[in-house]
């Protein structure tokens, strides 16, 4: 597979990111040999990310502000962005705090089961699922869960945009959004903001792939789209043109304006 050309935003990161390192390797006693050991990496793999040659992601930007003790913001302020926008998940990172002053804090979780009964400013939240149309088929379709559900103060969810009869679950599987989202994580879905030409860039949706249930950030380009993991080490871009995206079935399920998970 050809390697993909960075982004102009991507090269100045990593042109920033290097500047930076240059300015501290000295006072900090780093070298990239140092850096690899600490990242569990090869040399080969940190020169690469100084030198432009590979896009950071947000592990390893973490990783970068601990050991260079600088906040994410100073060499990638995107990035800096998408851990603001998911500050509300609890994940241990390695990153250097940051001012998160105007965090938006939700109505904590409280116990409950299907005798609970609701309060008059909270909704229930029906899950999303995978199910195959056959057994064996390997054809698959989305349908909702009716045996699962949340509950949501109806509050959070004005406050989020997001019409009450729109607002539905799903459950995150596999390590591609690993370390923002871990295996099993919950995710809320907008079923109201489905459109490509809408499309907020590096925001997470969650996406039918010919009845496959996918949570990817979603960037759009000239000719399509791109599908990105968090964990881009083992999963790499997918970029879908838009003849692609017809002949794969591919659609937006919806916006995810919420997430959690538990710390395991």
């Amino acid at each position: 597979m050809k390697k993909r050309q960075l982004t102009a935003t991507e090269l100045a990161e990593c042109n920033a990111l290097k500047r930076i390192y240059m300015a501290k390797k000295k006072e900090l006693g780093l070298s990239q040999e140092k850096v690899a050991e600490a990242f569990g990496m090869t040399q080969t793999a940190i020169s690469m990310y100084l030198n432009g040659l590979n896009a950071l992601n947000v592990m390893t930007a973490a990783r970068f502000s601990s050991v260079l003790k600088e906040p994410v913001s100073s060499f990638s302020p995107r990035i800096a962005g998408v851990i603001e926008r998911l500050a509300s998940i609890s994940v241990s990172t390695d990153a250097t705090p940051e001012n998160r002053s105007n965090e938006v804090v939700l109505s904590p979780v409280l116990a409950w089961d299907d005798s609970t009964p609701l309060s008059e400013d909270e909704v229930y939240v029906p899950f999303l699922r995978e199910i195959e149309l056959d057994a064996g088929s390997g054809r698959y379709a989305i349908e909702e869960n009716d045996g699962s559900r949340l509950r949501f103060a109806k509050r959070d969810l004005r406050e989020n945009g997001v019409q009450f009869s729109n607002a539905r679950c799903v459950t995150v599987r596999g390590n591609s959004m690993f370390p923002v989202l871990r295996d099993g994580a919950t995710v809320g879905v907008n079923l109201g903001r489905t459109s490509f030409g809408e499309v907020s860039d590096g925001d997470l949706y969650a996406i039918n792939h010919n009845g496959q249930l996918r949570v990817k950030q979603v960037y759009r380009t000239p000719t399509g789209i791109r599908l990105r993991s968090f964990n881009r080490d083992e999963h790499p871009d997918e970029d879908y043109t838009y003849q692609d995206i017809h002949d794969q079935q591919i659609s937006l399920i919806g916006h995810v304006f919420w997430w959690g998970m538990f710390s395991r």
